[in-house]
């Protein structure tokens, strides 16, 4: 590969942390027999989102968020041209989140869903940039608020089950809003990342030298306003004081064991837990996990809930 080519590679990256298609929000609740609520509410800093609230008879919630690319629903990654960005990592097949939702309600949780900001439908936000959690935070807090607010979920018990962008968001929520947390029974946190470690990866299995990220890096800042330094989530993480679960596949050829492990270990609740998932190297099974083996995430939930 010659120069031409990893600059117009390394300008199409970042460009998608602005402005990238959107992946689409496919079917609905009903399709797996739920009875939903199509929902809107707005964000701590009124972007409106979209979702769904899922009822169920107990006094339990849990809300729901997505990766970066993602939507409430997952991400058609088995067809193009999401399919041609994540084959080289060999994660090319198809991410459906519905069946989580079903597990959940089928373990007695009320269900809160939603598309982050400038993802699915909800709103565009900050110039249609991707901030790792720095923006993305507000929804969470939003998602907080309107969960506390509503008349049926006011007086619910609140777990967060929160994915990779939706996990760094909510690390940088509880960062940038630590009183939103209170009374929060517990997090699950799916396979949360530094970007610039992700990014490194995503460089090398396209056949571009490691030491092109600061490249990168300052054409995403040109791009964004923001570099790799200002969306650190380990300084979020840092304020994550309700009891959580990091689940991550460990041989992630996107990402490395420490990186997971840093922000682990910057947590300073002692209640914790780090689920390694074994026998794989595509981060997709990651987000699979819960549909193939929900009982340590739905224990978690169970006993902090209890």
């Amino acid at each position: 590969m010659d120069e031409e080519q990893m600059s117009k590679i390394l300008d199409a990256i970042a460009a998608n942390f602005r402005g990238s298609q959107r992946a689409p929000v496919i079917g609905t609740p009903a399709d797996l027999g739920l009875v939903y609520e199509d929902v809107t509410f707005p964000a701590g800093d009124g972007v409106p989102l979209e979702g769904w609230f899922i009822p169920n008879t107990g006094d339990k919630l849990v809300i729901a968020n997505h990766p970066m690319g993602f939507t409430r629903t997952g991400l058609p990654s088995h067809l193009d041209p999401w399919c041609s960005i994540w084959a080289p990592s060999g994660n090319n097949i198809e991410i459906p989140f519905m069946p989580d939702y079903k597990i959940l309600h089928d373990a007695g949780y009320n269900v809160l869903t939603y598309d982050l900001r400038n993802h699915g439908f909800s709103g565009s936000a900050n110039g249609g940039i991707t901030s790792s959690g720095i923006y993305e935070a507000r929804d969470v807090i939003g998602s907080l608020t309107y969960a506390r607010t509503r008349t049926d979920t006011g007086s619910m018990r609140i777990s967060l089950f929160s994915r990779c962008l939706g996990a760094n968001a909510t690390f940088a929520a509880a960062y940038q809003d630590p009183a939103a947390f209170e009374g929060i029974d517990s997090l699950v946190a799916a396979q949360p990342v530094t970007t610039k470690v992700i990014m490194t990866h995503q460089l090398g299995l396209m056949g571009i030298p490691a030491v092109r990220v600061d490249d990168l890096d300052r054409r995403i800042q040109l791009v964004t306003g923001l570099g790799f330094d200002a969306q650190d989530p380990v300084p979020w993480a840092g304020a994550v004081s309700v009891p959580t679960l990091i689940y991550q596949v460990r041989d992630d050829s996107l990402v490395t064991p420490h990186d997971v492990r840093s922000m682990y270990d910057a947590m300073p609740t002692k209640d914790k837990h780090l689920h390694w998932i074994e026998g794989s190297n595509r981060r997709w099974d990651g987000y699979l996990e819960f549909q193939r083996n929900p009982r340590p995430m739905l224990d978690w939930i169970d006993r902090h809930s209890a």
